[in-house]
């Protein structure tokens, strides 16, 4: 059930305040230590941002699509490494346990990832399976009542801080029909999380190796059935790329903020740089976009809290809002001049930070395959 108005407006005002008394203020802070200081982490926990889309009986908000993507449009207003340190538990790392765990999988589980006390990562992409998610290798192998877990997974988001991986590893043949999902709690011997991984952008938000050595894990570990862990992840993946969707919405709104804010005090010509007709035509483009992508991301949120199949327009989503963010953030650099591209402004960490979005949970060339492949299904 849908929060009552007031509700949802007491939420959205709190984490506004939030995210511009609290989080604007370290940005570059954040930038610079790589780490999320754990007195915000324990802020958020407080406003239930870890919680926002478990079930109420487990301790969550159980907030529908459009209320969780009304929350990231406010959280994309800032560095959107805040964000990733609640989004595995809001998304891909606990949403295949809420859509596929049996109750006592669920009862184990979802109280502490609704409290943020266990971190969830969700574990897929191999060095050799990465769009080709398909293709993955790590396999787990059937013994008694256990499956033991041998290979490697890469660029795993929150791996450094979880408690608890959602692991898609191969129990069959080739392709995606021979992949199943296990949950595979981190102090199981032989699994190992590596160290972050240096990155372009996105600073405070790690992604590591984890290695799987002979890992035990029970049989009542698995997620689902055997073979459908293929059909988990794209559901979750699904899921996960109209909440980036509302994360990109929510940073281009920042930048335009930036942008006119800088071009109303910024003289040039004798005149404001927003009086200038190719300055306002970039803020026009930006904005027209903008509000395109905001239309798209809630119009498909509503679908999906009706039950419909979003997968081609989730895809489409997440593929029009993170190019659109990009070029949001180019022209933001472009209008700051000298300015934006050095650090003291944070607009050129803002472009560093949006270019993640075209690759992660599917590269914008995998949502076009994906919306051409739904399109011509359909026969549309």
């Amino acid at each position: 059930m849908p929060l009552d108005l007031d509700t949802r407006e007491q939420l959205l005002s709190s984490l506004r305040r939030f995210v511009a008394e609290r989080l604007h203020p370290i940005e570059g802070e954040i930038a610079e230590k790589d780490e999320i200081p754990d007195s915000i982490v324990a802020e958020m926990r407080a406003l239930g941002l870890f919680g926002l889309s478990i079930p109420i009986e487990y301790g969550g908000l159980g907030l529908m699509f459009e209320e969780e993507c009304l929350v990231a449009f406010e959280m994309g207003r800032t560095s959107p490494a805040f964000r990733s340190v609640f989004g595995t538990n809001v998304g891909i790392g606990s949403q295949g346990l809420v859509m596929y765990g049996t109750d006592e999988q669920k009862s184990r589980w979802l109280p502490d990832i609704a409290s943020g006390k266990l971190i969830t990562s969700f574990a897929l992409t191999e060095a050799e399976a990465g769009s080709d998610a398909a293709n993955l290798k790590l396999r787990a192998r059937p013994e008694s009542d256990t499956y033991r877990l041998s290979g490697q997974k890469i660029f795993i988001t929150n791996a450094d801080k979880a408690g608890l991986f959602t692991v898609m590893a191969r129990t069959g043949g080739e392709g995606a029909a021979g992949i199943s999902a296990f949950l595979v709690p981190r102090d199981l011997p032989g699994l190992t999380v590596g160290r972050p991984e240096r990155k372009m952008g996105q600073q405070g938000a790690h992604v590591c190796t984890v290695t799987f050595d002979e890992v035990c894990v029970p049989a009542a570990h698995l997620l689902g059935s055997e073979g459908e862990g293929f059909k988990l992840a794209m559901r979750v993946l699904d899921r996960g790329r109209l909440h980036i969707s509302a994360i990109c919405v929510g940073i281009a709104e920042r930048l335009i903020a930036d942008i006119v804010a800088f071009a109303q005090q910024r003289r040039q010509f004798g005149q404001a740089l927003s009086q200038l007709q190719l300055i306002q035509a970039m803020i026009a483009d930006s904005k027209t976009e903008t509000l395109a992508a905001r239309a798209l991301t809630l119009d498909v949120a509503r679908q999906r809290d009706r039950g419909d199949n979003v997968t081609l327009g989730a895809a489409a989503a997440k593929y029009f809002a993170s190019e659109m963010v990009g070029r949001v953030a180019d022209r933001a650099v472009q209008i700051f001049g000298g300015a934006g591209y050095v650090a003291d402004q944070g607009i050129e960490r803002f472009y560093r930070d949006v270019r993640l979005f075209r690759i992660y949970e599917g590269t914008s060339q995998i949502q076009q395959i994906v919306i051409a492949r739904e399109t011509v299904k359909a026969g549309e």
